[in-house]
């Protein structure tokens, strides 16, 4: 399971590597360069693969001032699909993300900047 070792707005460190955009943290791997349709707002088709194969919990990185919206549609697909919805500031996301990757199946769906 992937370890967030550092994270300040624009960049974060999973195992080693550095990511200067957007990430979505899977058991398995780290996908780099997460792009959403609008940039503000997480929309199921963001989600895609997380809905595929459900996690126990989705942490989302809001951004560093929480400005990435998590519309109702999104949270109500994820909870459909058995997941447990964690939506925070990203430093705050990534501490949980790291206390909760030892105990449950977690992804992380982190917004690096604002």
């Amino acid at each position: 399971m992937p370890h967030i070792e550092s994270y300040q707005f624009g960049e974060i460190v999973v195992d080693g590597r550095r990511y200067s955009k957007d990430v979505i943290i899977y058991p398995d791997h780290v996908q780099g360069d997460w792009w959403r349709e609008e940039g503000h707002s997480l929309a199921p088709a963001d989600i895609w693969e997380v809905l595929q194969s459900p996690p126990d919990v989705l942490v989302i990185g809001q951004g560093s001032a929480a400005r990435m919206d998590v519309p109702d549609e999104t949270r109500r697909r994820l909870q459909e699909a058995g997941i447990q919805v964690i939506a925070e500031p990203t430093e705050q996301a990534c501490e949980t993300y790291n206390q909760l990757r030892a105990k449950k199946r977690v992804v992380a769906a982190l917004h690096l900047t604002c």
